[in-house]
C-alpha cells in the first residue's frame, strides 16, 4: 500500500508540536519582560530556521540510514567526531532528566496545595533534609522508579500521559483567548504597561538591566525554545511536493513558533504587573509558570468584579489544573526519554563500542544495563546539585542552565559538519536549499557561531557576577560527557587496532 504522504499544514504542525513549549513563555518574561522578545526573533533568524534546512538536507541525503545524526556526522567528518557528538546530544537529555526529576515535585505541591510549598517541606523537621536537598533525594527516588517500570517494559503510562501533551495545547489557547478577552474587558489596559521601543530594549528584571553580558547570554534559552528542530530530518521524504512544500512548511512553522512566543510573551504583561507578582524572593525558575497561570485565573476573576476570596479559589483552582496538565505532560516524557534516546544512541554506533554489557539491547527492545548506568550518573548529579547548600531560587536557575547549555551545544556539532556535508560527492541532492558551497559554508558558520557566543556567555555570565557555582554546573555537564565519549571512542579505536589474531594470542 502507497505509504501517505503529509501535506504543507500536516508538515507544519507536526514542525510546531516538535518545537514549541509553552513553558519557554512565563520564563522568558520572568527573566526579561517584553525585552525577550527581539532575542527570540534574533534566534529564530540567526539559529532556527537556517538550522531547521541543514537538517533537513541531512534528512534527505541519508534517509536510508538508521543512524540518524550519527550516521549524517560520521559520513561528514568521521566516525570519532560523530560518537563525541551523539553522545553529547544524547546526554543533553540526562540532564534533563536531572532537572525534571527535581522540578517535578512543584507541580505535585501545586495539585495537592494549589501553590509551590516545596522551599517549606521537611523530612522528619530535619534541616539537613528539608528544600533543595530533600527535592534531591525524592528526585533520585523518584528516577529509580521511573527506571524500574521502564526496564520492565511498561510503556502504557507513558500513553496514558501522553494526554499532557493535547492539554497543553489547550492551556495555550486558553491564555490566548482569556487575555484577549481580560484586555477588552478593561479597555485595552495592560497590567504591565507597553512603552513600546523602551519595553522591548530595556529588560523588566532589575538583574539584567544595564548588564549586556547577561542580556546576551539570554540568547540561550531563545535558543533552547527553538531545540527539538533535529525531529523533522526525517520528514523530508514522507511529504507531498518536498522541493515546494519543505522550505515552505519551515518557514511558516517558524514564523508561527516565533509570533507565538512574541505574542504570548506580551500577553502574559497583560495580565501580570511584572513587580508586584514576580517581585517576591520566593519565585524560582522552576514554580514562575504555575506562579503565572495562577495570576491569569485571579486576573480574570477580577476583571470581571469577583470578589477577593473568589479570585484566591479560581487562582489555587487553575493552579492544580495547569500543575495535573504539566505533571502528566513531563510524566508522559520521561518514561518514553529514559529509554529512547539512549536505545537511539546505542543502535546507530558500532556495537562492539561500548564497554561491557552495555550496548546489549534486550529481547523487549530496552537496553537494561546502559538503562541502570544512566540512572546512578543522574541520581548523582542531583544529590551533588541538591546538597550544594543553595536557596531553591539559586538551584533551580543551576538546573536550568545545565539543561539550556547542554542541549544546544550539540547543534554545534551538526552545524559545523554541514559545510563538510555539501562537499560529499556521489549522494542524493534531491532536495537542497542551500544550492552553492559558499552559502552552506556560510550559514553553518553562522549557526555554529551563533551557538557559541550564546553558550559562552551563558557560561561566563553568573562567575562575572561572583555566581561561579552556576557557571561551574553549566560547564561540567558538556565538558565530562565530552570527555567521557573521547575515551570510549578512543579506547574503542585501540580494541580495532589490536585486531581478532592478537587477541586470541593474549587470551592464549
Amino acid at each position: 500500500m502507497k505509504e501517505k504522504k503529509l501535506g504543507l499544514m500536516s508538515l507544519i504542525l507536526m514542525i510546531f508540536t516538535s518545537v514549541y513549549g509553552f513553558n519557554n513563555i512565563p520564563r522568558s518574561y520572568y527573566l526579561m519582560g517584553y525585552a525577550a522578545i527581539p532575542w527570540f526573533v534574533i534566534a529564530g533568524i540567526l539559529f532556527f530556521i537556517p538550522f531547521a534546512f541543514m537538517i533537513a538536507e541531512f534528512g534527505s541525503a541519508f534517509r536510508n540510514e538508521t543512524g540518524g545524526m550519527y550516521s549524517w556526522m560520521e559520513k561528514s567528518v568521521g566516525p570519532k567526531y560523530a560518537f563525541i557528538g551523539t553522545f553529547m546530544w544524547y546526554t543533553s537529555y540526562v540532564l534533563w532528566m536531572v532537572n525534571v526529576s527535581s522540578g517535578i515535585w512543584v507541580p505535585i505541591s501545586n495539585i495537592i496545595f494549589g501553590s509551590d510549598t516545596t522551599s517549606t517541606w521537611s523530612l522528619f523537621g530535619s534541616e539537613l533534609l528539608s528544600g533543595s536537598r530533600l527535592l534531591g533525594i525524592l528526585a533520585a527516588a523518584f528516577f529509580m522508579v521511573i527506571t524500574y517500570f521502564d526496564t520492565k517494559g511498561i510503556d502504557k503510562i507513558s500513553k496514558v500521559t501522553s494526554i499532557g501533551g493535547s492539554a497543553v495545547l489547550t492551556i495555550n489557547v486558553l491564555v490566548l483567548v482569556g487575555s484577549i478577552v481580560m484586555i477588552i474587558a478593561r479597555h485595552g489596559q495592560l497590567e504591565q504597561p507597553f512603552l513600546g521601543f523602551e519595553s522591548l530594549k530595556t529588560p523588566l528584571n532589575a538583574a539584567y538591566q544595564g548588564n549586556f553580558i547577561m542580556i546576551l547570554s539570554f540568547i540561550v534559552y531563545a535558543l533552547f525554545a527553538y531545540g527539538g528542530i533535529e525531529a523533522v530530518g526525517g520528514l523530508v521524504d514522507k511529504t507531498e511536493n518536498p522541493k515546494k512544500n519543505f522550505p515552505k512548511g519551515i518557514v511558516t512553522a517558524a514564523m508561527v513558533i516565533l509570533v507565538g512566543y512574541a505574542l504570548l510573551i506580551m500577553l502574559v504583561g497583560s495580565f501580570t504587573n511584572y513587580e508586584e507578582i514576580l517581585g517576591a524572593g520566593n519565585i524560582t525558575l522552576g514554580n514562575v509558570s504555575y506562579v503565572i497561570m495562577s495570576n491569569f485565573a485571579s486576573t480574570f476573576g477580577r476583571a470581571f468584579g469577583a470578589s477577593e476570596a473568589l479570585q484566591v479559589t479560581l487562582a489555587h483552582g487553575f493552579a492544580r489544573i495547569y500543575a495535573l496538565i504539566m505533571f502528566l505532560a513531563l510524566m508522559g516524557a520521561m518514561f518514553t526519554l529514559v529509554y529512547s534516546p539512549l536505545k537511539q544512541m546505542i543502535e546507530g554506533t558500532p556495537e562492539d563500542l561500548w564497554p561491557g554489557k552495555m550496548g546489549v539491547i534486550e529481547k523487549d527492545g530496552m537496553p537494561k544495563n546502559a538503562m541502570w548506568i544512566q540512572c546512578a550518573i543522574v541520581c548523582t548529579m542531583v544529590l551533588l546539585v541538591s546538597f550544594g547548600g543553595d536557596t531553591m531560587q539559586q538551584f533551580f536557575l543551576i538546573l536550568t542552565a545545565m539543561v539550556n547549555v547542554g542541549m544546544t551545544i550539540p547543534y554545534m556539532f551538526i552545524s559545523y559538519a554541514f559545510p563538510k556535508f555539501k562537499k560529499l560527492k556521489g549522494i542524493d541532492r534531491s532536495f537542497e536549499v542551500y544550492k552553492s558551497q559558499k552559502s552552506a559554508s556560510f550559514w553553518g558558520y553562522v549557526v555554529t557561531m551563533t551557538l557559541f557566543l550564546a553558550n559562552l556567555f551563558a557560561i561566563i555570565q553568573p562567575a562575572l557576577d561572583g555566581d561561579y557555582k552556576t557557571t561551574f554546573w553549566s560547564i561540567i555537564g558538556p565538558v565530562l560527557f565530552g570527555f567521557a565519549a573521547y575515551v570510549i571512542y578512543t579506547r574503542y579505536e585501540k580494541r580495532k587496532a589490536v585486531g581478532p589474531e592478537e587477541k586470541v594470542k593474549k587470551i592464549a
